[in-house]
């Protein structure tokens, strides 16, 4: 198998909620529940987080996870965690974001196996149903893919365009952020300029297709909840409630 790193991009100064990765969730901070997910992949060797800020590395020696400090001025996590993968020498690279702490394992493997079994697959990516709700949501990306899974273009608003609503509504995606990256991809991606199409969508993966990177978009059934607000905060702190409960009651 292809030697494959799992990097977690994690910043401190996040717009929305500063200091997001050392939130509380269920007595843990949400690094260390997002680290926590990534170990249970038999497939990824091993795991790093990526970031800028003392206060994060401290925590995550705390727990045991690996860390390594990188510059404070990257515009994306891509390029935060494209610094650390050019001191690795692993083929795979799995790029899981540091706001999602109920991210499924299953999620990461869908994702991760495609670039495995395929060496000329440079780039893969997640997807799942998109609520209605969101269709007209800029904040929630959607994609649409060629008859090989292959991503066509994402866009934040409704695409396709639903001319014909009892098809379009078939199609609508909503596009998820994990990455899996061969590692020279990756380096290649991050080297290239921003790309007209990534500016004005403000999505780096336009970059990818701008310059003929093919994207797998793997669809997958494990719904996924990233903490950007204060309600996504309790959200998820819910959600973990309800699994130690069961957890109780099971051993009852």
């Amino acid at each position: 198998m292809p030697s494959t790193v799992a990097i977690i991009p994690a910043r401190y100064d996040a717009t929305r909620l500063p200091g997001k990765p050392l939130i509380d969730l269920g007595g843990q901070p949400m690094i260390q529940r997002v680290y926590a997910r990534v170990r249970q992949v038999p497939e990824i060797e091993r795991i790093i987080v990526a970031t800028d800020d003392r206060r994060i590395a401290d925590v995550v020696a705390q727990f045991g996870g690996e860390v390594q400090m990188t510059r404070a001025d990257h515009p994306s996590g891509t390029d935060r965690i494209a610094e650390v993968a050019a001191t690795l020498d692993a083929e795979i690279i799995v790029n899981v974001q540091g706001d999602e702490p109920l991210i499924a394992p299953e999620t990461i493997m869908a994702a991760l196996h495609p670039v495995q079994s395929e060496p000329d697959l440079p780039i893969a990516t997640t997807c799942e149903p998109l609520e209605p709700s969101d269709v007209e949501n800029p904040n929630v990306v959607k994609v649409v893919c060629d008859a090989q899974g292959n991503a066509l273009y994402f866009s934040r608003a409704p695409i396709p365009y639903p001319r014909r609503l009892d098809i379009a509504q078939t199609l609508w995606r909503k596009h998820t952020g994990l990455y899996v990256y061969r590692r020279q991809a990756l380096l290649h991606l991050t080297a290239l300029p921003p790309a007209p199409l990534e500016l004005a969508e403000g999505l780096e993966q336009l970059r990818a297709l701008t310059h003929g990177l093919t994207i797998r978009v793997v669809e997958t059934t494990h719904h996924a909840i990233s903490v950007d607000t204060h309600e996504d905060v309790m959200r998820v702190r819910q959600w973990l409630a309800k699994l130690e409960n069961r957890g109780c009651q099971s051993n009852d």
